[in-house]
Protein backbone atom coordinates (compact mmCIF):
# COMPACT_ATOMS: atom_id res chain seq x y z
CA UNK A 1 0.00 0.00 0.00
CA UNK A 2 2.44 2.42 0.93
CA UNK A 3 4.36 1.69 -2.45
CA UNK A 4 1.12 2.25 -4.04
CA UNK A 5 0.81 5.84 -2.53
CA UNK A 6 4.10 6.87 -3.39
CA UNK A 7 4.28 5.74 -7.07
CA UNK A 8 0.47 8.16 -7.30
CA UNK A 9 2.81 10.83 -5.73
CA UNK A 10 5.40 10.51 -7.62
CA UNK A 11 3.48 10.73 -10.80
CA UNK A 12 1.35 13.94 -9.59
CA UNK A 13 4.82 15.77 -8.77
CA UNK A 14 6.31 14.72 -12.41
CA UNK A 15 3.24 15.97 -14.11
CA UNK A 16 3.13 19.03 -12.01
CA UNK A 17 6.85 20.11 -12.93
CA UNK A 18 5.84 18.89 -16.41
CA UNK A 19 2.84 21.38 -16.27
CA UNK A 20 5.55 24.41 -15.59
CA UNK A 21 7.52 23.05 -18.76
CA UNK A 22 4.96 22.55 -20.98
CA UNK A 23 2.89 26.22 -19.86
CA UNK A 24 5.84 27.88 -20.64
CA UNK A 25 6.37 25.99 -24.24
CA UNK A 26 2.40 26.53 -25.07
CA UNK A 27 2.58 30.35 -23.80
CA UNK A 28 4.92 30.65 -26.50
CA UNK A 29 3.13 28.96 -29.42
CA UNK A 30 -0.24 30.56 -28.66
CA UNK A 31 1.62 34.42 -28.21
CA UNK A 32 4.69 34.63 -30.36
CA UNK A 33 4.82 36.78 -33.10
CA UNK A 34 6.75 35.42 -35.38
CA UNK A 35 6.29 32.35 -37.86
CA UNK A 36 8.46 29.79 -38.98
CA UNK A 37 9.15 28.54 -42.49
CA UNK A 38 6.53 25.27 -42.46
CA UNK A 39 3.77 27.99 -41.00
CA UNK A 40 5.04 30.43 -43.25
CA UNK A 41 4.81 27.45 -46.56
CA UNK A 42 1.30 26.28 -45.15
CA UNK A 43 -0.53 29.81 -45.30
CA UNK A 44 0.78 30.60 -48.55
CA UNK A 45 -0.18 27.01 -49.66
CA UNK A 46 -3.81 27.49 -48.25
CA UNK A 47 -4.26 31.49 -49.02
CA UNK A 48 -4.13 31.79 -45.28
CA UNK A 49 -3.46 35.96 -43.53
CA UNK A 50 -1.79 35.03 -40.79
CA UNK A 51 -2.60 38.48 -39.49
CA UNK A 52 -6.10 38.23 -39.62
CA UNK A 53 -7.85 38.52 -36.29
CA UNK A 54 -11.02 36.89 -36.50
CA UNK A 55 -14.21 37.05 -34.60
CA UNK A 56 -15.81 34.27 -32.10
CA UNK A 57 -18.81 33.49 -34.96
CA UNK A 58 -16.12 33.21 -38.08
CA UNK A 59 -13.82 31.46 -36.00
CA UNK A 60 -16.11 28.80 -35.19
CA UNK A 61 -17.38 28.88 -38.69
CA UNK A 62 -13.45 28.25 -39.31
CA UNK A 63 -13.40 25.50 -36.99
CA UNK A 64 -16.36 24.09 -37.81
CA UNK A 65 -16.59 24.00 -41.70
CA UNK A 66 -12.45 22.51 -41.71
CA UNK A 67 -13.43 19.77 -39.20
CA UNK A 68 -16.83 19.02 -41.48
CA UNK A 69 -14.34 18.60 -44.82
CA UNK A 70 -11.83 16.59 -42.47
CA UNK A 71 -14.52 14.14 -41.53
CA UNK A 72 -15.55 13.42 -44.96
CA UNK A 73 -12.24 12.92 -46.23
CA UNK A 74 -11.55 9.91 -43.26
CA UNK A 75 -15.04 8.55 -43.89
CA UNK A 76 -14.19 8.44 -47.91
CA UNK A 77 -10.92 6.68 -46.93
CA UNK A 78 -12.64 4.84 -44.37
CA UNK A 79 -15.49 3.21 -46.90
CA UNK A 80 -12.49 3.27 -49.97
CA UNK A 81 -9.96 1.32 -47.82
CA UNK A 82 -10.81 -1.93 -50.06
CA UNK A 83 -8.41 -0.46 -52.75
CA UNK A 84 -6.43 1.71 -50.81
CA UNK A 85 -2.52 0.39 -50.85
CA UNK A 86 -0.80 -1.18 -47.66
CA UNK A 87 -3.73 -3.86 -47.50
CA UNK A 88 -2.14 -7.19 -47.75
CA UNK A 89 -4.72 -8.82 -45.53
CA UNK A 90 -7.42 -7.42 -48.22
CA UNK A 91 -9.40 -5.93 -45.18
CA UNK A 92 -12.56 -4.74 -46.31
CA UNK A 93 -14.04 -1.34 -46.06
CA UNK A 94 -16.27 -0.04 -42.89
CA UNK A 95 -20.21 -0.29 -43.90
CA UNK A 96 -21.33 3.50 -44.17
CA UNK A 97 -22.65 3.20 -40.08
CA UNK A 98 -19.92 2.29 -39.29
CA UNK A 99 -17.45 4.55 -41.06
CA UNK A 100 -19.93 7.41 -39.77
CA UNK A 101 -19.61 6.87 -36.91
CA UNK A 102 -15.21 6.32 -36.73
CA UNK A 103 -15.00 9.91 -38.88
CA UNK A 104 -17.12 11.49 -35.98
CA UNK A 105 -15.42 9.84 -33.51
CA UNK A 106 -12.11 10.72 -34.45
CA UNK A 107 -12.19 14.55 -35.57
CA UNK A 108 -14.22 15.21 -32.65
CA UNK A 109 -11.49 13.53 -30.43
CA UNK A 110 -13.70 11.00 -28.86
CA UNK A 111 -12.02 7.75 -30.81
CA UNK A 112 -14.98 5.79 -29.31
CA UNK A 113 -14.16 2.51 -31.57
CA UNK A 114 -17.28 -0.43 -32.64
CA UNK A 115 -14.65 -2.08 -34.75
CA UNK A 116 -11.54 -3.64 -33.38
CA UNK A 117 -8.57 -2.17 -34.70
CA UNK A 118 -6.29 -5.09 -36.36
CA UNK A 119 -9.10 -6.88 -38.00
CA UNK A 120 -10.72 -3.50 -39.35
CA UNK A 121 -8.29 -0.92 -40.52
CA UNK A 122 -5.21 -1.50 -42.95
CA UNK A 123 -2.18 0.10 -41.86
CA UNK A 124 -3.19 2.81 -44.67
CA UNK A 125 -6.31 3.66 -42.79
CA UNK A 126 -4.80 3.29 -39.63
CA UNK A 127 -2.32 6.31 -40.43
CA UNK A 128 -4.04 7.96 -43.36
CA UNK A 129 -7.58 8.12 -41.78
CA UNK A 130 -7.35 7.89 -38.02
CA UNK A 131 -3.88 8.93 -37.00
CA UNK A 132 -4.66 12.28 -39.05
CA UNK A 133 -8.07 12.12 -37.41
CA UNK A 134 -6.52 12.24 -34.20
CA UNK A 135 -4.01 14.94 -35.28
CA UNK A 136 -6.02 17.38 -36.35
CA UNK A 137 -8.86 16.50 -34.03
CA UNK A 138 -6.87 17.17 -31.24
CA UNK A 139 -5.13 20.39 -32.49
CA UNK A 140 -8.84 21.93 -33.24
CA UNK A 141 -9.32 21.41 -29.50
CA UNK A 142 -6.17 22.92 -28.36
CA UNK A 143 -6.89 25.78 -31.11
CA UNK A 144 -10.19 27.05 -29.34
CA UNK A 145 -8.45 26.48 -25.87
CA UNK A 146 -6.08 29.49 -26.99
CA UNK A 147 -8.51 31.40 -28.70
CA UNK A 148 -10.51 31.46 -25.70
CA UNK A 149 -7.72 32.10 -23.17
CA UNK A 150 -6.61 35.32 -25.61
CA UNK A 151 -10.76 36.46 -25.62
CA UNK A 152 -10.70 36.09 -22.13
CA UNK A 153 -7.24 38.48 -21.58
CA UNK A 154 -8.54 41.25 -24.53
CA UNK A 155 -10.44 44.40 -24.21
CA UNK A 156 -12.51 46.78 -26.56
CA UNK A 157 -12.08 44.31 -29.43
CA UNK A 158 -14.11 41.58 -31.75
CA UNK A 159 -10.74 39.21 -32.70
CA UNK A 160 -9.85 36.11 -30.72
CA UNK A 161 -6.99 35.55 -33.78
CA UNK A 162 -6.60 33.36 -36.58
CA UNK A 163 -8.31 29.70 -36.63
CA UNK A 164 -6.16 28.88 -39.47
CA UNK A 165 -2.84 30.55 -37.88
CA UNK A 166 -3.38 28.54 -34.33
CA UNK A 167 -3.67 25.26 -36.22
CA UNK A 168 -0.75 25.43 -37.80
CA UNK A 169 1.06 26.71 -34.89
CA UNK A 170 -0.21 23.86 -32.62
CA UNK A 171 0.31 21.08 -35.34
CA UNK A 172 4.19 22.02 -36.29
CA UNK A 173 5.56 23.24 -32.63
CA UNK A 174 3.61 21.22 -30.06
CA UNK A 175 2.23 17.89 -31.81
CA UNK A 176 4.63 16.94 -34.37
CA UNK A 177 8.01 17.51 -32.09
CA UNK A 178 6.33 15.84 -29.24
CA UNK A 179 5.21 12.49 -31.55
CA UNK A 180 8.84 12.51 -33.00
CA UNK A 181 10.60 12.33 -29.61
CA UNK A 182 8.10 10.33 -27.95
CA UNK A 183 7.31 8.13 -30.77
CA UNK A 184 10.95 7.08 -30.17
CA UNK A 185 11.19 6.35 -26.75
CA UNK A 186 8.40 3.97 -27.03
CA UNK A 187 10.18 2.20 -29.77
CA UNK A 188 13.03 1.85 -27.41
CA UNK A 189 10.68 0.23 -25.19
CA UNK A 190 9.17 -2.23 -27.53
CA UNK A 191 6.37 -0.72 -29.27
CA UNK A 192 6.76 -1.62 -32.23
CA UNK A 193 7.22 0.84 -35.63
CA UNK A 194 6.69 -0.82 -38.84
CA UNK A 195 4.57 -1.05 -42.38
CA UNK A 196 4.48 -4.51 -42.31
CA UNK A 197 1.26 -5.43 -41.66
CA UNK A 198 1.24 -8.66 -39.73
CA UNK A 199 4.67 -11.41 -38.96
CA UNK A 200 4.47 -15.42 -38.81
CA UNK A 201 6.23 -16.29 -35.58
CA UNK A 202 6.59 -20.27 -34.56
CA UNK A 203 5.61 -20.17 -30.63
CA UNK A 204 7.96 -22.19 -28.20
CA UNK A 205 4.63 -24.84 -28.30
CA UNK A 206 5.82 -25.32 -32.04
CA UNK A 207 2.80 -23.71 -33.25
CA UNK A 208 2.47 -21.09 -36.45
CA UNK A 209 1.17 -17.69 -34.90
CA UNK A 210 -0.11 -14.82 -37.15
CA UNK A 211 0.89 -11.63 -35.18
CA UNK A 212 -0.62 -8.09 -36.34
CA UNK A 213 1.92 -5.57 -36.65
CA UNK A 214 2.08 -1.94 -37.45
CA UNK A 215 2.59 1.86 -37.35
CA UNK A 216 1.76 1.41 -33.94
CA UNK A 217 4.36 4.10 -31.56
CA UNK A 218 3.55 7.02 -33.63
CA UNK A 219 -0.51 5.62 -33.16
CA UNK A 220 0.45 5.72 -29.37
CA UNK A 221 1.66 9.38 -28.87
CA UNK A 222 -0.81 11.24 -30.65
CA UNK A 223 -3.33 8.82 -29.15
CA UNK A 224 -2.20 9.76 -25.73
CA UNK A 225 -0.54 13.28 -26.22
CA UNK A 226 -4.09 14.94 -27.86
CA UNK A 227 -6.19 13.05 -25.35
CA UNK A 228 -7.52 10.82 -28.30
CA UNK A 229 -7.38 7.11 -26.97
CA UNK A 230 -8.36 5.24 -29.81
CA UNK A 231 -6.58 1.20 -30.06
CA UNK A 232 -4.11 0.25 -32.36
CA UNK A 233 -5.36 -2.88 -31.12
CA UNK A 234 -8.71 -3.60 -30.13
CA UNK A 235 -7.67 -4.11 -26.42
CA UNK A 236 -6.30 -0.61 -26.78
CA UNK A 237 -3.75 -0.22 -23.91
CA UNK A 238 -4.01 -3.32 -22.24
CA UNK A 239 -2.35 -5.01 -25.33
CA UNK A 240 1.64 -5.88 -25.10
CA UNK A 241 2.14 -4.33 -28.39
CA UNK A 242 0.71 -0.75 -27.25
CA UNK A 243 1.75 -0.62 -23.47
CA UNK A 244 4.59 -3.11 -22.88
CA UNK A 245 5.78 -2.19 -19.48
CA UNK A 246 5.23 0.35 -16.56
CA UNK A 247 7.84 2.65 -17.87
CA UNK A 248 5.15 2.93 -21.25
CA UNK A 249 2.43 2.87 -18.62
CA UNK A 250 3.66 6.26 -16.50
CA UNK A 251 4.45 8.13 -20.10
CA UNK A 252 1.06 7.21 -21.46
CA UNK A 253 -0.57 9.06 -17.98
CA UNK A 254 2.03 12.03 -18.02
CA UNK A 255 0.80 12.42 -21.81
CA UNK A 256 -2.64 12.26 -21.02
CA UNK A 257 -2.28 15.07 -18.58
CA UNK A 258 0.13 17.12 -20.05
CA UNK A 259 -1.83 19.66 -22.15
CA UNK A 260 -4.47 19.54 -19.91
CA UNK A 261 -2.50 20.55 -17.05
CA UNK A 262 -0.51 23.11 -18.89
CA UNK A 263 -3.05 25.14 -19.60
CA UNK A 264 -3.69 26.40 -16.67
CA UNK A 265 -0.21 27.77 -16.24
CA UNK A 266 -0.46 29.33 -19.97
CA UNK A 267 -3.49 31.01 -18.94
CA UNK A 268 -1.72 32.59 -16.18
CA UNK A 269 0.83 33.77 -17.98
CA UNK A 270 -0.64 34.68 -21.05
CA UNK A 271 -2.98 37.40 -19.05
CA UNK A 272 -0.64 37.90 -15.96
CA UNK A 273 -2.58 36.09 -13.35
CA UNK A 274 -0.63 33.70 -12.38
CA UNK A 275 -2.45 33.06 -9.02
CA UNK A 276 -5.23 32.58 -10.73
CA UNK A 277 -3.59 29.73 -13.00
CA UNK A 278 -2.70 27.85 -9.94
CA UNK A 279 -6.25 28.25 -8.54
CA UNK A 280 -7.71 26.41 -11.34
CA UNK A 281 -5.02 23.88 -11.35
CA UNK A 282 -5.59 23.27 -7.83
CA UNK A 283 -9.32 22.76 -8.83
CA UNK A 284 -7.92 20.18 -11.48
CA UNK A 285 -5.77 18.24 -8.87
CA UNK A 286 -8.23 18.06 -6.13
CA UNK A 287 -10.75 16.51 -7.87
CA UNK A 288 -8.86 13.98 -9.55
CA UNK A 289 -7.03 12.88 -6.08
CA UNK A 290 -10.61 12.44 -4.64
CA UNK A 291 -11.72 10.42 -7.78
CA UNK A 292 -8.19 8.63 -7.90
CA UNK A 293 -8.80 7.75 -3.94
CA UNK A 294 -12.26 6.74 -4.94
CA UNK A 295 -11.40 3.92 -7.48
CA UNK A 296 -8.32 2.79 -5.81
CA UNK A 297 -9.94 2.06 -2.64
CA UNK A 298 -12.99 0.58 -4.66
CA UNK A 299 -10.18 -1.59 -6.48
CA UNK A 300 -8.14 -2.34 -3.33
CA UNK A 301 -11.05 -3.58 -1.31
CA UNK A 302 -11.93 -5.82 -3.82
CA UNK A 303 -15.31 -7.39 -5.13
CA UNK A 304 -17.23 -9.75 -1.95
CA UNK A 305 -18.67 -11.66 -4.68
CA UNK A 306 -14.93 -12.96 -5.89
CA UNK A 307 -14.11 -13.46 -1.84
CA UNK A 308 -17.57 -15.90 -1.36
CA UNK A 309 -16.42 -18.12 -4.87
CA UNK A 310 -13.32 -18.47 -3.12
CA UNK A 311 -10.80 -15.90 -4.93
CA UNK A 312 -8.16 -14.85 -2.30
CA UNK A 313 -8.00 -11.03 -2.81
CA UNK A 314 -5.54 -10.09 0.16
CA UNK A 315 -2.86 -7.57 -0.98
CA UNK A 316 0.41 -9.80 0.03
CA UNK A 317 4.18 -9.50 -1.46
CA UNK A 318 2.74 -12.24 -3.77
CA UNK A 319 0.14 -10.83 -5.33
CA UNK A 320 -1.72 -7.34 -5.77
CA UNK A 321 -4.96 -7.80 -4.06
CA UNK A 322 -8.05 -6.50 -4.55
CA UNK A 323 -10.22 -7.06 -7.74
CA UNK A 324 -8.07 -7.96 -10.51
CA UNK A 325 -10.89 -9.04 -12.94
CA UNK A 326 -9.87 -7.76 -16.07
CA UNK A 327 -6.98 -5.97 -15.12
CA UNK A 328 -3.33 -6.95 -16.12
CA UNK A 329 -0.64 -7.96 -13.64
CA UNK A 330 2.21 -5.90 -14.86
CA UNK A 331 0.41 -2.85 -13.73
CA UNK A 332 -1.64 -4.31 -10.40
CA UNK A 333 -4.50 -2.35 -8.85
CA UNK A 334 -2.51 0.67 -8.08
CA UNK A 335 -1.29 1.07 -12.07
CA UNK A 336 -4.65 0.76 -13.40
CA UNK A 337 -6.87 2.68 -11.10
CA UNK A 338 -4.04 5.55 -11.69
CA UNK A 339 -5.05 4.85 -15.67
CA UNK A 340 -8.32 4.43 -15.05
CA UNK A 341 -8.79 7.86 -13.48
CA UNK A 342 -6.52 9.54 -15.44
CA UNK A 343 -7.94 8.25 -18.75
CA UNK A 344 -11.64 9.34 -17.95
CA UNK A 345 -10.10 12.92 -16.25
CA UNK A 346 -8.81 14.22 -19.62
CA UNK A 347 -11.45 12.53 -21.48
CA UNK A 348 -8.80 10.52 -23.38
CA UNK A 349 -10.68 6.90 -23.28
CA UNK A 350 -7.80 4.51 -23.74
CA UNK A 351 -7.61 1.43 -21.22
CA UNK A 352 -5.14 -0.37 -19.61
CA UNK A 353 -7.91 -2.75 -18.30
CA UNK A 354 -11.63 -3.63 -18.85
CA UNK A 355 -13.71 -0.89 -17.49
CA UNK A 356 -16.42 -3.73 -17.66
CA UNK A 357 -14.60 -5.62 -14.87
CA UNK A 358 -14.53 -2.39 -12.45
CA UNK A 359 -16.21 -3.02 -8.79
CA UNK A 360 -19.59 -0.54 -9.25
CA UNK A 361 -17.75 2.38 -7.34
CA UNK A 362 -14.85 2.01 -9.56
CA UNK A 363 -17.00 2.36 -12.38
CA UNK A 364 -18.85 5.00 -10.94
CA UNK A 365 -16.01 7.09 -10.85
CA UNK A 366 -15.50 6.59 -14.55
CA UNK A 367 -18.96 7.34 -15.49
CA UNK A 368 -18.67 10.89 -12.76
CA UNK A 369 -15.50 12.35 -14.30
CA UNK A 370 -17.24 11.99 -17.47
CA UNK A 371 -20.13 13.31 -16.50
CA UNK A 372 -18.44 16.24 -14.85
CA UNK A 373 -16.23 16.66 -18.11
CA UNK A 374 -14.32 19.62 -15.88
CA UNK A 375 -11.34 17.18 -14.05
CA UNK A 376 -8.82 18.22 -16.41
CA UNK A 377 -10.25 17.32 -19.75
CA UNK A 378 -9.44 17.06 -23.25
CA UNK A 379 -6.43 18.86 -24.98
CA UNK A 380 -8.14 22.43 -24.60
CA UNK A 381 -11.44 22.18 -23.99
CA UNK A 382 -11.14 20.98 -20.39
CA UNK A 383 -9.66 23.96 -19.44
CA UNK A 384 -12.70 25.76 -21.33
CA UNK A 385 -15.26 23.51 -19.28
CA UNK A 386 -13.76 24.09 -16.22
CA UNK A 387 -14.13 28.15 -16.91
CA UNK A 388 -17.54 27.47 -18.08
CA UNK A 389 -18.56 26.70 -13.61
CA UNK A 390 -15.89 29.21 -12.83
CA UNK A 391 -18.14 31.75 -14.32
CA UNK A 392 -21.18 30.02 -12.90
CA UNK A 393 -19.71 30.00 -9.53
CA UNK A 394 -18.99 33.76 -9.89
CA UNK A 395 -22.76 34.62 -11.15
CA UNK A 396 -23.89 32.70 -8.42
CA UNK A 397 -22.02 34.24 -5.62
CA UNK A 398 -22.22 37.73 -7.56
CA UNK A 399 -26.25 37.05 -7.28
CA UNK A 400 -25.74 36.25 -3.09
CA UNK A 401 -24.15 38.90 -2.15
CA UNK A 402 -26.23 41.41 -4.94
CA UNK A 403 -23.69 42.45 -6.98
CA UNK A 404 -22.89 42.41 -10.63
CA UNK A 405 -20.96 39.48 -10.86
CA UNK A 406 -17.30 40.28 -12.70
CA UNK A 407 -14.64 37.66 -14.12
CA UNK A 408 -11.11 38.81 -15.03
CA UNK A 409 -12.38 42.72 -15.06
CA UNK A 410 -15.63 41.84 -16.71
CA UNK A 411 -18.81 41.64 -16.05
CA UNK A 412 -20.65 38.88 -16.46
CA UNK A 413 -24.62 39.50 -17.67
CA UNK A 414 -27.45 38.12 -19.05
CA UNK A 415 -25.85 37.01 -22.42
CA UNK A 416 -22.78 35.38 -20.79
CA UNK A 417 -24.60 33.32 -18.09
CA UNK A 418 -27.41 32.50 -21.31
CA UNK A 419 -24.25 30.56 -23.12
CA UNK A 420 -22.59 29.16 -20.15
CA UNK A 421 -25.68 27.15 -19.70
CA UNK A 422 -26.57 26.19 -23.10
CA UNK A 423 -23.11 24.59 -23.02
CA UNK A 424 -23.78 22.94 -18.97
CA UNK A 425 -27.14 21.62 -20.19
CA UNK A 426 -26.86 20.02 -23.50
CA UNK A 427 -24.09 17.87 -21.66
CA UNK A 428 -26.69 16.19 -19.48
CA UNK A 429 -29.27 16.54 -22.04
CA UNK A 430 -27.08 14.53 -24.40
CA UNK A 431 -26.72 11.94 -22.38
CA UNK A 432 -29.86 11.39 -20.60
CA UNK A 433 -31.54 12.26 -24.44
CA UNK A 434 -29.59 9.25 -26.04
CA UNK A 435 -29.84 6.64 -23.02
CA UNK A 436 -33.39 7.21 -22.60
CA UNK A 437 -34.27 6.38 -26.43
CA UNK A 438 -31.40 3.58 -26.82
CA UNK A 439 -33.51 2.07 -23.37
CA UNK A 440 -36.76 1.79 -25.39
CA UNK A 441 -35.65 1.36 -28.68
CA UNK A 442 -36.03 -2.41 -30.10
CA UNK A 443 -33.31 -5.18 -30.58
CA UNK A 444 -31.03 -2.74 -27.60
CA UNK A 445 -31.09 -5.61 -25.29
CA UNK A 446 -29.96 -7.74 -28.16
CA UNK A 447 -26.50 -5.73 -27.74
CA UNK A 448 -26.14 -6.17 -24.03
CA UNK A 449 -24.03 -8.89 -22.28
CA UNK A 450 -25.64 -8.17 -18.65
CA UNK A 451 -28.71 -7.64 -17.35
CA UNK A 452 -30.52 -5.48 -14.87
CA UNK A 453 -28.08 -2.35 -13.61
CA UNK A 454 -25.05 -3.46 -15.28
CA UNK A 455 -26.59 -3.88 -18.85
CA UNK A 456 -28.18 -0.16 -18.07
CA UNK A 457 -24.58 1.35 -17.04
CA UNK A 458 -23.38 -0.03 -20.27
CA UNK A 459 -25.68 2.05 -22.26
CA UNK A 460 -25.73 5.10 -19.94
CA UNK A 461 -21.79 4.67 -20.24
CA UNK A 462 -21.87 4.28 -24.26
CA UNK A 463 -23.41 7.83 -24.69
CA UNK A 464 -21.64 9.48 -21.28
CA UNK A 465 -17.96 8.21 -23.45
CA UNK A 466 -19.71 9.82 -26.65
CA UNK A 467 -20.87 12.99 -25.56
CA UNK A 468 -17.93 13.59 -22.73
CA UNK A 469 -15.42 12.80 -26.15
CA UNK A 470 -14.09 10.02 -24.36
CA UNK A 471 -14.38 7.06 -25.96
CA UNK A 472 -14.10 4.42 -23.36
CA UNK A 473 -16.33 1.61 -22.97
CA UNK A 474 -18.26 -0.24 -21.01
CA UNK A 475 -16.84 -3.77 -23.45
CA UNK A 476 -20.00 -5.67 -22.64
CA UNK A 477 -22.02 -3.51 -24.95
CA UNK A 478 -22.13 -4.45 -28.75
CA UNK A 479 -22.30 -1.12 -30.72
CA UNK A 480 -21.37 -1.96 -34.09
CA UNK A 481 -25.36 -1.33 -34.82
CA UNK A 482 -26.55 0.93 -37.19
CA UNK A 483 -28.64 2.44 -34.58
CA UNK A 484 -25.65 2.78 -31.77
CA UNK A 485 -23.60 4.12 -34.18
CA UNK A 486 -25.67 6.48 -35.90
CA UNK A 487 -27.04 7.43 -32.45
CA UNK A 488 -23.46 7.50 -30.29
CA UNK A 489 -21.92 9.76 -33.57
CA UNK A 490 -24.52 12.46 -32.73
CA UNK A 491 -23.94 12.28 -28.95
CA UNK A 492 -20.29 13.08 -29.96
CA UNK A 493 -21.24 15.92 -32.42
CA UNK A 494 -23.48 17.48 -29.39
CA UNK A 495 -20.69 16.76 -26.80
CA UNK A 496 -17.91 18.36 -28.93
CA UNK A 497 -19.72 21.19 -30.59
CA UNK A 498 -22.66 22.37 -28.47
CA UNK A 499 -20.53 22.81 -25.57
CA UNK A 500 -17.30 24.33 -27.25
CA UNK A 501 -19.05 27.21 -29.61
CA UNK A 502 -21.30 28.82 -26.83
CA UNK A 503 -17.79 29.05 -24.86
CA UNK A 504 -16.07 30.66 -27.69
CA UNK A 505 -19.25 32.90 -27.74
CA UNK A 506 -18.83 34.04 -24.45
CA UNK A 507 -15.03 34.51 -25.07
CA UNK A 508 -16.07 36.73 -27.84
CA UNK A 509 -18.47 38.78 -25.86
CA UNK A 510 -15.98 39.00 -22.85
CA UNK A 511 -13.50 40.73 -25.10
CA UNK A 512 -15.67 43.01 -26.93
CA UNK A 513 -16.33 44.50 -22.88
CA UNK A 514 -14.19 47.29 -21.35
CA UNK A 515 -12.20 46.18 -18.37
CA UNK A 516 -13.87 47.91 -15.40
CA UNK A 517 -11.39 48.29 -12.28
CA UNK A 518 -11.55 45.70 -8.73
CA UNK A 519 -13.73 47.18 -6.09
CA UNK A 520 -13.94 46.25 -2.44
CA UNK A 521 -17.27 44.28 -3.47
CA UNK A 522 -15.86 42.34 -6.18
CA UNK A 523 -15.03 38.50 -5.54
CA UNK A 524 -11.41 37.54 -5.17
CA UNK A 525 -10.82 34.45 -7.93
CA UNK A 526 -7.19 33.68 -7.22
CA UNK A 527 -7.90 32.49 -3.59
CA UNK A 528 -8.40 29.10 -1.83
CA UNK A 529 -12.15 30.23 -1.43
CA UNK A 530 -12.66 30.61 -4.65
CA UNK A 531 -11.20 27.21 -5.48
CA UNK A 532 -13.46 25.56 -3.37
CA UNK A 533 -16.54 27.42 -4.32
CA UNK A 534 -16.14 26.35 -7.63
CA UNK A 535 -15.32 22.47 -6.62
CA UNK A 536 -18.77 22.86 -4.81
CA UNK A 537 -20.58 24.33 -7.80
CA UNK A 538 -18.89 21.35 -10.13
CA UNK A 539 -20.31 18.81 -7.83
CA UNK A 540 -23.68 20.23 -7.13
CA UNK A 541 -24.66 21.36 -10.72
CA UNK A 542 -22.96 17.95 -11.72
CA UNK A 543 -24.75 15.47 -9.48
CA UNK A 544 -28.23 17.08 -9.54
CA UNK A 545 -27.96 17.13 -13.35
CA UNK A 546 -26.79 13.24 -13.43
CA UNK A 547 -28.12 11.96 -10.13
CA UNK A 548 -30.98 9.73 -11.58
CA UNK A 549 -29.06 7.86 -14.23
CA UNK A 550 -26.27 6.96 -11.44
CA UNK A 551 -29.14 5.99 -9.11
CA UNK A 552 -30.61 3.42 -11.87
CA UNK A 553 -27.29 2.30 -13.05
CA UNK A 554 -23.73 2.00 -10.47
CA UNK A 555 -25.76 3.19 -7.27
CA UNK A 556 -28.10 -0.13 -7.58
CA UNK A 557 -25.40 -2.00 -8.59
CA UNK A 558 -22.95 -1.47 -5.63
CA UNK A 559 -26.28 -2.13 -3.89
CA UNK A 560 -26.20 -5.76 -5.45
CA UNK A 561 -22.88 -6.73 -4.88
CA UNK A 562 -23.35 -5.69 -1.20
CA UNK A 563 -26.35 -7.71 -0.86
CA UNK A 564 -24.33 -10.65 -2.74
CA UNK A 565 -26.19 -10.57 -5.51
CA UNK A 566 -24.32 -11.20 -9.34
CA UNK A 567 -24.93 -8.11 -11.77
Amino acid sequence: MPTNILQFTVLLACMAILTIVMGKWLTRVFIGPTHSFPERCTYQLFGIDPNESMTWSRYAAALVLTNAVMMLLGYLLLRMQTWMPLNPLALSAQAPDLAFNTAVSFITNTNWQAYSGETSLSNFSQMAAITFLMMTGAATGVAAGAAFILGLGRSNTQGLGSFWVDLTRIIYRVFLPLCLAMSLIYVWQGIPQTLNSHVMVTTLEGVKQHIILGAVASFEMIKHIGTNGGGFFGMNASHPFENPTPITNALHILSMLLIPAALTYAFGSILARRRQGWVFFGTFLVLFIGFLAMVYSAEQSGNPLLTAAGADQALTVAQPGGNMEGKELRFGIAGTSLFVATTTAATTGSVNAMHDSLTPLGGAVALAQMMLNSVFGGAGVGFINLIQYAILTIFLVGMMIGRTPEFLGKKIEAREIKLVMLAVLAHPLSILGFTALAAIWPGTTDSLNNPGAHGFSEILYAYTSGTANNGSAFAGLNANTPFFNTTIGLSMLVGRYLTMLPMLAVAGSLAAKKSVPETQGTLPTATPLFLILTLCVIVVVGGLTFLPAMVLGPIVEHIDMLAGRLY
